[in-house]
């Protein structure tokens, strides 16, 4: 098993390797790309150093068999022909693939096989806050159709990248120093502020991040659900939040749907609110699944109900999504 990442140097591609060491991986052979930037930059790996190659078009993915991408959009558009010639599957963390119909979207614990079928060799990982919440909604469109969702997101700088981790950092550094703050990654300073908008805005009012969450959970869900969302970047450095209001064909018992969230994979239920038992980004980074509590029945929908969850957006909401769609696809003899 020949694996390769793509990106190598950036805040998911370095989560790559760490996820793939935890999980005990089955590769043979490591390959990582990057920017002429990053080529030449040394990283280890289960005790043994690799060098970063520079990303050209050329036979360098001849032999490849699974090919992890995340360096953004422009990146895996250009380079999508070069990375699936010889038969690698590539598992493609930007934005650039997610609504072509003919290129799988895939949360494992919803639609895992849906990455069977690939025509142009591409699977494509979903935005990180619809990752976390199709992985909530799941077991409750079991129980019931979810026909309507509302969601708030709340989230933290990893969304934008490592450099706007180590910014948003910066940032306090520097009001609590009394100098001027920089502001480079966000439209805003983000330090004690939160700011309405993630991506651009399109004519609807919605901006592009909002729009991903009604898109591609229709895509992954397989289903005509609405999803209007709001966006908010805070200043969380990891883990993402959301507030979560979904109506159901059928009203739901708080109990019925705490029972199902918690049985369901990839899921840990931490609602206890008498105790002050609740999931908090503060506790979740760094972590696998994803967290929910805060289960109650909405007081303005008789067949509502609603929810907060909060998950690693580097990890669940990106790294390790794929990861698992590469473990599905080795399970079920599907590579190559």
């Amino acid at each position: 098993m020949r694996v390769a990442i793509v990106g190598t140097s950036g805040a998911v591609g370095q989560e790559f390797l760490r996820v793939l060491a935890e999980r005990n991986f089955p590769l043979d052979d490591l390959v990582l790309f990057g920017s002429s930037r990053s080529a030449g930059q040394v990283y280890e790996f289960k005790g043994k150093k690799y060098t970063v190659k520079e990303l050209k078009h050329n036979d360098d993915f001849k032999g490849v068999d699974i090919a992890f991408t995340s360096a953004g959009a422009g990146i895996s558009k250009e380079f999508a022909a070069d990375i699936t010639k010889y038969g690698a599957v590539m598992i493609d963390n930007s934005s650039a693939f997610r609504m072509d119909d003919d290129v799988p979207l895939v949360v494992p614990e919803c639609n895992a096989a849906d990455a069977l079928n690939r025509p142009r060799g591409i699977i494509a990982n979903p935005n990180c806050t619809t990752i976390m919440m199709v992985v909530v909604l799941q077991p409750l469109e079991k129980l019931s159709h979810i026909k309507r969702i509302h969601i708030a997101s709340y989230q933290a700088a990893s969304g934008a990248g490592a450099a706007a981790m180590a910014e948003l950092e910066q940032q306090y550094r520097e009001v609590l120093d009394n100098k001027p703050v920089t502001v480079n990654k966000f439209a805003y300073q983000l330090a004690y502020n939160v700011i309405p908008q993630i991506d651009v805005f399109t004519d609807n009012g919605y901006t592009k991040e909002e729009m991903k969450m009604f898109n591609e959970t229709r895509k992954i869900m397989h289903s005509d659900v609405k999803c209007s969302a709001m966006c908010v970047r805070v200043p969380a450095l990891r883990s993402h939040s959301e507030s979560v209001w979904i109506e159901t064909e059928r009203p739901l018992e708080v109990e019925e749907a705490r029972k199902a969230i918690a049985s369901a994979e990839g899921i840990i239920l931490q609602d206890d609110p008498a105790n002050k038992v609740y999931p908090m980004p503060l506790f979740t980074a760094g972590k696998d699944e994803v967290f929910v509590g805060r289960i109650r029945k909405d007081l303005a929908n008789e067949n509502g109900l609603t929810f907060w969850l909060t998950g690693d957006q580097i990890k669940k909401g990106a790294a390790l999504n794929a990861v698992q769609i590469a473990e599905y696809l080795i399970k079920v003899g599907n590579v190559k």
